[in-house]
């Protein structure tokens, strides 16, 4: 087992208020809307996002958004140690108080903090997402070397039926994250399972790395910039959408006229007449090999 850094806070105190909104008001604190909390109070649904992340004693677990500790709590249970990333400094404040010697809080926005000063060796990620970062979120940890050895991640059930979508309905959220990982959804979650309940469902998802990319991981940035580009007017042919898309992202060294589009299209033998949605993970490869073969 991974021992608890020199600067973990203590164990908890025995007594803890049953609900949410009991423990806010112990703590002098009130829900942030500009931070779009919503914490969690389902035990149901806690031990299934630990469950869902397989954890052993050896373990080392990233948490984003703590909120009150109760996910927090479980995962320190089951993992070695967990160091838990919280924007709000109100919260990040209290939670040495409510969580285990082996969780280091850490104070933060998530989106610019690196694991890698934080987290020795492989670990996995458990995450409650604000929903406004998720698209944000997933392409930065989805970019790390190494990754994260698996994520479980709670979002919007809408956001989360589309990164699972099958082919025909894909978006550029659903090629960014199967183009490296292996996605399902756990479970739905009802906003009864949180306080204060949002206005919709949410999702746990479970993401594994793929022991292959489709792409190799130095070329990512621009793979994703070329299907940005793809899905730029998404309801139009794939001609037309890549065409529209190449004059606002900032790929190769020149523009791209229709013809040489056209071109690129052919190279990966794809009809031009194609929806973006309707392309398959292989042919977003072989689109991006044929663009990098026709702009050099």
């Amino acid at each position: 087992m991974l021992p608890p850094t020199e600067d973990a806070p203590l164990a908890p105190p025995r007594a803890r208020p049953s609900s949410p909104a009991a423990l806010l008001r112990q703590l002098g604190l009130r829900p942030r809307k500009g931070l779009s909390q919503s914490f969690l109070t389902d035990v149901g649904v806690v031990k299934r996002i630990a469950g869902a992340a397989s954890l052993s004693p050896d373990d080392q677990v990233l948490e984003i958004g703590p909120g009150l500790g109760i996910l927090t709590q479980e995962l320190a249970r089951q993992a070695g140690r967990v160091v838990a990333f919280e924007l709000d400094r109100d919260l990040a404040a209290a939670l040495p108080r409510l969580v285990a010697a082996n969780v280091r809080i850490v104070q933060g926005d998530a989106l610019q903090l690196s694991p890698a000063d934080y987290l020795t060796g492989p670990y996995k990620l458990v995450a409650n997402l604000p929903y406004q970062i998720t698209s944000p979120f997933l392409y930065r940890y989805l970019s790390l070397d190494p990754l994260p050895q698996t994520l479980v991640v709670m979002i919007q059930r809408e956001v989360a039926e589309r990164i699972v979508a099958p082919v025909g309905q894909l978006s550029y959220l659903a090629v960014m994250v199967q183009a490296i990982a292996s996605v399902r959804i756990v479970r739905i979650v009802p906003a009864a399972a949180f306080h204060p309940r949002p206005k919709v469902e949410s999702a746990v998802i479970k993401l594994d790395p793929l022991d292959e990319p489709l792409v190799p991981m130095a070329q990512r940035a621009a793979f994703l910039g070329l299907v940005r580009a793809g899905f730029g007017q998404p309801r139009k042919t794939v001609l037309n959408s890549l065409h529209e898309g190449l004059k606002r992202e900032p790929l190769g060294r020149r523009e791209w006229v229709r013809m040489e589009v056209q071109g690129l299209l052919a190279g990966a033998g794809i009809p031009a007449e194609t929806r973006p949605h309707a392309l398959t993970l292989p042919q977003w490869r072989a689109l991006f090999q044929a663009f990098q073969d026709l702009d050099r």
